[in-house]
């Protein structure tokens, strides 16, 4: 949903409601500035939205956690 700032301002209630369940794109002058979203993920439609992205070559979590620390 996409809505004005002028909107969020003087509906902000049902705005928060809402963004339980959708995410709420807030604009100014025309041009996106914010996204209002839930704290609420649902961590099992995230890991089914990444099915396929991540291709299986070997990397484990021990490497992940390697090249995690070496950045540090």
């Amino acid at each position: 949903m996409i809505i004005t700032a002028t909107e969020l301002k003087t509906n902000i209630g049902k705005y928060l409601r809402l963004a339980e369940t959708q995410d709420i794109i807030i604009t100014k002058n025309n041009k996106p500035i914010v996204k209002l979203s839930s704290l609420r993920e649902n961590k099992l439609d995230i890991l089914d939205s990444l099915v396929g992205i991540v291709q299986d070559d070997g990397y484990t979590l021990d490497d992940a956690r390697r090249d995690r620390l070496s950045k540090q």
